[in-house]
């Protein structure tokens, strides 16, 4: 190889690195767009010290919700938490509901002798409470807000120092309890405000992110076309260099910049949903023929990423030949999107997730004439007191910071289109959900 030869190689491989650089650059900033950042859950921090100063092995705080009546466990340390978290309890129920009402403190150091415990919380979560201190949260003015229980003491029962360490833990409790309500009804209220001026920030913002992987793309394209005339005018040696220096953003940049274009666009969209939905003015489906399978696979792309780095396997078995399906493309997508990512939140490293699709024409709806795709997962399962709200305006979510939207979206959406969907989950085992739609609708007069 020449001189000049080799000069022009150093130069056109450092060019590739930049315009790596660039892409992968994009493709961060694309995804912070995309994430929800979870902060630190302070109160979950304050039972977590409290179990572990008095040496306690469990500790939930229950919350007096006052749209449902119930007590709810709101936050759970230890086993079973993802069991226990959005339980409800009536007020008169067990000896939180005790407490609750009654405002004092109580020592039960054997649960099992005291005429208010409710055994069947512990043996539906398959968990053994022998002692317990159950501590009021109260409100500046005095008012029960809830309770704290902290349990099972690993040695022995609960002295007074414990006790006197969690009555003043649970106050500090009780005011964060407050202090968080209130700075969510202030955040609710500016979020109303200024939610329109949101939209308008975030369109601005991602509309650089688009322009520039569209330029990029042509830059791209245009040098690759650039290096294949030059590798035409060297020897066989000079050729292989450059592809090898060039294959792997040839072969990477093009899915990336359309997973880049797509996700920015659909962050756009979603952001005005959100803007007109706040402002209440939801607007009406518009249903049209669809390819489900070509659906499907555009909500792969993006998170096959979100997979990827979770250590989760995302696969299809998607069935050919299907007919296209009157949906409306936007919501549907907005409802596969959220089920496929539940699913890889289930799961952990080594799991797996499965979207299949198929249409059943040999029974009548709701057993036939209907298009389906299930999304499967190996993950930790749903347990039944949460299955039970799914995809109603009261669904909750196990995860910590999380709200139940996504599932209130799917059902919103399945809804819309006079579908339906079935869950099955184990324990431990894993979750399939399935949605099916009519293949013909009924149109409004």
């Amino acid at each position: 190889m020449s001189r000049t030869q080799a000069t022009q190689l150093e130069d056109l491989q450092r060019l590739v690195r930049e315009r790596d650089d660039q892409i992968r650059a994009i493709q961060r900033i694309t995804g912070a767009l995309g994430s929800i950042v979870k902060q630190q859950d302070l109160i979950r921090e304050a039972l977590e010290v409290s179990m572990e100063l008095v040496d306690a092995g469990a500790g939930s705080i229950i919350l007096f919700d006052e749209d449902t009546g119930k007590l709810v466990f709101t936050h759970v340390v230890g086993p079973r938490a993802d069991q226990l978290v959005g339980m409800e309890l009536d007020p008169d129920q067990g000896i939180a509901g005790a407490v609750f009402r009654s405002g004092e403190l109580r020592i039960s150091e054997d649960v099992s002798t005291e005429k208010d415990h409710d055994a069947q919380v512990g043996e539906k979560v398959h968990y053994l409470t022998k002692n317990m201190v159950t501590v009021p949260l109260k409100s500046v003015e005095g008012e029960s807000i809830g309770v704290m229980q902290v349990l099972n003491k690993a040695d022995g029962i609960f002295e007074e120092s414990d006790v006197n360490i969690l009555s003043i833990l649970g106050a500090q409790i009780a005011s964060a309890v407050e202090t968080s309500r209130l700075h969510e009804q202030a955040r609710l209220a500016e979020v109303i405000q200024f939610i329109g001026h949101i939209s308008h920030d975030v369109k601005n913002m991602v509309t650089p992110v688009q322009t520039g992987a569209e330029t990029l793309q042509f830059m791209l394209e245009d040098m690759f076309l650039q290096l294949d005339a030059l590798s035409g005018n060297g020897d066989s040696e000079w050729r292989d260099q450059l592809q090898g220096a060039t294959c792997e953003v040839r072969d990477f940049y093009p899915e990336m910049i359309s997973i880049i274009v797509d996700g920015s666009t659909n962050v756009q969209e979603r952001t005005k949903e959100i803007s007109d939905c706040i402002k209440g003015m939801i607007s009406k489906p518009v249903f049209a023929p669809v390819d489900i399978n070509a659906l499907i696979r555009r909500v792969i792309k993006p998170l096959s990423l979100v997979a990827e780095d979770s250590g989760v396997t995302l696969d299809e078995e998607l069935a050919e030949g299907l007919p296209p399906v009157t949906v409306d493309e936007k919501q549907l997508y907005n409802a596969i999107y959220n089920l496929v990512n539940n699913a890889i939140q289930a799961c952990e490293e080594g799991d797996c997730v499965t979207i299949s699709s198929g249409v059943r024409v040999d029974k009548r709806w709701p057993e036939g004439e209907c298009a389906w795709l299930a999304v499967a997962d190996t993950g930790s399962g749903i347990p039944d007191h949460v299955r039970a709200k799914l995809f109603t305006d009261d669904a909750i979510s196990t995860k910590p910071g999380g709200t139940g939207l996504g599932t209130r979206i799917i059902g919103n959406v399945v809804r819309a289109h006079g579908g339906m969907i079935d869950v099955e989950s184990e324990i431990g085992e894993g979750t399939v959900m399935t949605v099916k739609i009519p293949l013909t609708r009924e149109e409004s007069g």
